[in-house]
């Protein structure tokens, strides 16, 4: 297992020096952003430098990327509107220059809108740490009594709907503004600062759109875009979504084991892959992290390992950001399956034995309250989940105490 880190540029809180002296491994294994924007725009090539080699500009010691993440299909490809077909040529250009660059794996998602919800960035833990949480009830208040979408009441069970009520009822205006803050958050483009009426308009471009419709357009995507990576050599692996359930009237297809399974089966060649993450899977109390590992894993190319605490045995519920350790995935058997899926590989000849992982998101503990990094991305708290996640992998993989060779 490759151990990486999530890097955010050059402004990023957290350095590169920060994160060698975290442990990331060697001086290839940084994951980090492909470019952001809204997938529209080419990555790279002859008019510019691939924005991989902004890592050299700010190390000197020979460090590149292998991971590329949020290269995102545009809206209008998830929607198949306006100039989806151009934008599928730039990201097949996109994918070529990448690979030109020596990038070997893209992580990408086909949340509409959102790329991930939460309701409180800070939430205070009973030890003093802080973490992102994710409220259904505060939610609801949200999307019901703040947003005010037609039919969102509808979405909810009765007696969610109704606490909601009862809740934004009691909450100060400053609640009420954090927590509209806090939900557009995790939409790409919400730190410049998304109105109500942004969102509103995003939302209403998916109106009527069934999850059907959404997965026949991201396998039109993958059967276009896969056979191409494939031929660079570039492995492309599909986030899941965060959380795994339905929000705000728009579709979800890639939230369970049958969603991938049906994606795999639909464009089935190695390109077309999995992100593994541990904690938007780990946000439902149905999805079995190990076995998933397991039965799908000659198709997972980047895990993104993170735990969640789950507040209720429902499908849609309340979650918090849990230590490493500490939430409801079984993460030493999560990570005994990643081992044996890579001895597979190992054995099969395959040139992508070690797959690259990195600690997702963590609690912000210690000095990380006073840095103000990107919600989720903490310097400590991040380091303190790499170091058990390693203590984990040394373990089960050591000749003495580990699993048979």
């Amino acid at each position: 297992m490759r151990q990486t880190w999530r890097w955010f540029g050059p402004k990023d809180l957290v350095s590169v020096d920060d994160m060698m002296q975290a442990g990331v491994e060697g001086r290839r294994h940084v994951a980090g952003p492909g470019g952001g924007g809204p997938g529209a725009e080419v990555v790279g090539g002859a008019a510019g430098r691939p924005p991989v080699d902004r890592l050299g500009a700010a190390d000197t010691s020979g460090r590149k990327w292998d991971v590329v993440e949020s290269r995102p299909m545009s809206e209008d490809i998830k929607r198949q509107k306006g100039d989806w077909k151009a934008h599928i040529t730039a990201y097949k250009q996109s994918l070529a220059n990448l690979a030109a660059a020596g990038i070997e794996v893209v992580c990408y998602n086909v949340m509409p809108v959102l790329d991930w919800t939460r309701t409180d960035l800070a939430y205070r833990l009973a030890n003093g740490a802080t973490c992102m949480r994710f409220d259904l009830i505060d939610f609801a208040a949200f999307d019901i009594h703040i947003l005010e979408r037609p039919g969102a009441s509808e979405d909810f069970p009765e007696e969610v709907a109704e606490e909601a009520r009862r809740r934004f009822a009691d909450m100060s205006d400053a609640r009420r503004s954090e927590l509209a803050r806090n939900a557009v958050f995790g939409l790409p483009g919400a730190a410049e600062n998304f109105t109500l009426e942004d969102v509103r308009r995003h939302l209403a471009e998916y109106a009527g759109m069934s999850g059907e419709t959404l997965r026949a357009h991201l396998v039109d995507f993958l059967s276009e875009v896969a056979p191409v990576a494939q031929k660079l050599g570039v492995r492309m692996c599909c986030h899941p979504d965060d959380p795994p359930f339905p929000l705000l009237g728009l579709p979800r297809v890639m939230s369970t084991e049958a969603d991938y399974r049906t994606v795999m089966e639909a464009v089935d060649i190695p390109a077309n892959g999995i992100t593994l993450c541990s904690g938007s899977l780990g946000s439902r109390p149905d999805n079995d992290l190990p076995g998933m590992m397991d039965r799908l894993g000659d198709r997972v190319h980047f895990l993104h390992l993170r735990n969640v605490r789950r507040e209720s045995g429902a499908v849609m519920g309340s979650f918090y950001e849990a230590e490493h350790l500490g939430g409801g995935t079984d993460m030493v058997a999560l990570i005994a399956a990643v081992l044996r899926q890579e001895r597979k590989r190992r054995a099969a000849g395959r040139t992508d034995v070690s797959i690259p992982m990195r600690p997702d998101h963590g609690q912000d503990i210690l000095d990380d309250h006073k840095r103000k990094t990107q919600p989720g991305y903490p310097s400590i708290g991040r380091l303190k989940g790499l170091a058990e996640l390693r203590g984990i992998m040394t373990a089960l993989d050591h000749p003495v105490e580990g699993l048979p060779r």
